[in-house]
């Protein structure tokens, strides 16, 4: 049994799509899992400073964009890529955490890193891992975390490939995370709200300070909308470090947003220009924003945010822009609609989709939240456009009994409004057959990105019509 805890709900060995090296691969991946856990993140720089040091700052080879916040980084993450793809650059991107294999983090020119440069970067990187973990024993610390091991094979691989520009999102924080070993020209704020309280600390302000430690001297900092308490934060610190920072609704803006078919129209005012009839297959008003602060950043990156993009360009990179598990259809016939929001914030913004983009007549959640996060808050946010909670819980070791969040559930949507399945498989069944007992039920599910990894594999080996 593995050790490790996904700081946002870890996978288990999965199958692997690549037929070559397919079984190293897998292996590799259990190494990683043999460690410390991402559920308990080393607050530290020096061990994977260590271990990049010793293969010669992988990191210093190519400029990166570094990504923060809340609710929003992966999905700003891949919108920046994509753009920065479109523009001919030659693309890494790390994110977190995967849905079903771990090639998902490391991303190569658009594609999940191949099974064979995972295990040749593997084992390139193993004999330095090895040191570094020996001199942190001998002096009485922790070997190398599960991501800090995954930062440094990503950092190793973009350097392989090679690549142009890094996209990268931290794993939890900012300041001792991982990923902060290598400086970003540009740093990216998603939206900053309380989430990881026990290890970033209790209030807004505290947050954003863990968090703008990605802020690096000179840096271009671009952020989406923020408290006033988060922006006094990342300002200061901006100033301090001799960057510029915009802001969303001050340097740039989501000008206008329409809903269409598989998606939305934008009109966005970036540092540079305005670009209009950008369609983006995403539903949200959150990802339409999550897309004005990409344009920011991308625009910061090339041109220092004084040079407009060329718009032909920035709608080929949002059309082809994807986000797993944000809001997806995995099913129809009912539909089915998988999104990872696990905190009050993102379903709150989930609840807001819900109401503007779809025009269900009854909507049943399949819903199961890990134990260090806000279940109540998470359940409140979806009461008013949910009918029926079913509850259960993911795979995770994490996850709160069912019927214990069936507790909380009841208390706030009461009794006559949920029920209690112990497995996953039951719980979506139930859910599948309430919708189809009117014309445009639906099934949502949420809370966890493991329940929503576990959903999507269901429909996958049940064949669901996407």
């Amino acid at each position: 049994m593995s050790k490790n805890n996904n700081d946002d709900d870890e996978r288990e060995v999965g199958d692997y799509d690549d037929s070559l090296f397919e079984r190293e691969a897998r292996e590799v991946y259990e190494a990683l899992l043999s460690r410390i856990g991402e559920g308990t993140p080393q607050p530290r720089l020096s061990a994977t400073r260590r271990a990049v040091e010793l293969l010669g700052d992988p990191q210093k080879a190519y400029p990166i964009i570094h990504i923060t916040g809340t609710n929003g980084k992966t999905s700003t993450s891949r919108m920046i890529e994509s753009l920065l793809r479109a523009h001919d650059l030659r693309t890494g991107m790390l994110t977190s955490p995967h849905l079903e294999r771990v090639n998902e983090r490391i991303v190569i020119d658009g594609e999940p890193i191949s099974n064979t440069a995972l295990v040749d970067n593997w084992r390139d990187i193993t004999p330095f891992l090895d040191i570094a973990d020996a001199e942190l024993v001998a002096a009485g610390e922790q070997p190398l975390s599960f991501f800090e091991a995954l930062t440094v094979l990503a950092y190793a691989a973009f350097a392989d490939a090679p690549i142009d520009v890094a996209v990268i999102e931290v794993g939890m924080g900012g300041e001792w995370d991982s990923t902060n070993v290598a400086d970003g020209q540009v740093a990216v704020f998603a939206p900053i709200a309380l989430d990881h309280t026990a290890r970033l600390g209790n209030t807004i302000a505290e947050i954003a300070l863990t968090k703008g430690g990605i802020i690096k001297e000179d840096a271009a900092v671009v952020s989406a909308r923020q408290t006033p308490e988060a922006l006094e934060v990342l300002s200061r610190i901006a100033g301090e470090k001799n960057g510029t920072i915009a802001v969303e609704g001050d340097g740039f803006s989501l000008v206008s947003s329409t809903v269409a078919v598989g998606g939305q129209v934008m009109t966005i005012k970036g540092l540079a220009g305005t670009y209009t009839d950008l369609f983006l297959p995403l539903f949200g008003d959150h990802q339409a924003s999550n897309a004005a602060l990409a344009v920011a950043a991308v625009e910061s990156f090339i041109g220092g945010g004084t040079q407009a993009l060329n718009p032909d360009i920035l709608a080929e990179g949002f059309a082809t822009v994807t986000s797993p598990g944000r809001l997806q259809v995995v099913g129809i016939e009912p539909t089915v609609l998988v999104d990872a929001a696990h905190n009050p914030h993102g379903a709150a913004a989930l609840a807001a989709s819900i109401g503007q983009y779809f025009t269900f007549d009854h909507v049943t959640a399949v819903i199961g939240v890990l134990a260090d996060k806000d279940a109540e808050g998470i359940v409140r946010a979806l009461n008013d456009v949910v009918d029926e909670f079913v509850v259960t819980q993911s795979s995770s070791d994490r996850a709160i009994p069912a019927d214990d969040l069936a507790s909380i559930v009841v208390s706030i949507a009461g009794a006559d409004r949920v029920i209690v399945e112990m497995t996953i498989e039951s719980a979506m069944e139930y859910a599948r057959d309430q919708a189809e007992r009117t014309e445009k039920g639906a099934v949502l599910v949420a809370g966890s990105i493991t329940l929503i990894a576990d959903v999507m594999a269901i429909a996958t080996d049940q064949g669901w019509k996407p």
